[in-house]
């Protein structure tokens, strides 16, 4: 295992057996271990470096009628870094819900890697705004985003998995603790 804290949770976030794993790796073009939060980003084939990063490897499923990138591919991919980058900054008794995010689409790509990097510009103790970046793997700038999200006290009635359980929890739970997130009043101004 790496010295990355999202790199052990992401693989204890993966669910199924490994028949499973194997088979979500051959569909998403990517091998090395389980790297995706649910079937959503295991099938865009996103794998994270860290809780900011994202990467995503072009494959033939993610190519639209216009033979190019679609854009549900890389709106996927802003949505879910920008998760990403404010979960590890909650505490276990928050949750977060995307209210939206504005993208602008600059160019696109046939082929190769895209990025996607995510950066916190505001949190308080309801609200948050972040900025994405998707570049190709060639430098070029695909997209630009920016977003906000909602956070809310966890209601124990709206988790279908308890805690301990949650995919999503056991994924970042230790990056959280390694963000210094500390507790809400900490954050706010």
């Amino acid at each position: 295992m790496s010295d990355d804290p999202i790199d052990p949770l992401l693989a204890r976030a993966a669910h199924g057996d490994s028949a499973d794993r194997a088979a979500g790796e051959q569909r998403s073009g990517h091998q090395g271990g389980p790297r995706s939060l649910d079937g959503v980003s295991s099938f865009m084939g996103l794998r994270w470096e860290d809780a900011q990063t994202v990467r995503m490897t072009i494959r033939r499923e993610l190519i639209n009628g216009g033979g190019l990138l679609s854009g549900v591919a890389t709106y996927a991919m802003v949505d879910y870094c920008m998760g990403s980058t404010l979960w590890v900054q909650t505490t276990r008794e928050e949750h977060i819900a995307t209210i939206s995010i504005a993208i602008n689409y600059i160019q696109t790509a046939t082929e190769g890697e895209v990025v996607c990097r995510t950066t916190l510009d505001r949190r308080n103790r309801t609200t948050a705004v972040l900025r994405s970046e998707v570049h190709h793997e060639d430098g070029r700038l695909l997209v630009t985003a920016i977003g906000s999200y909602s956070i809310f006290p966890a209601r124990s009635s709206r988790r279908t998995l308890p805690v301990a359980e949650h995919p999503l929890e056991r994924t970042l739970e230790d990056a959280r603790g390694q963000a210094g997130a500390g507790t809400p009043s900490e954050r706010e101004p």
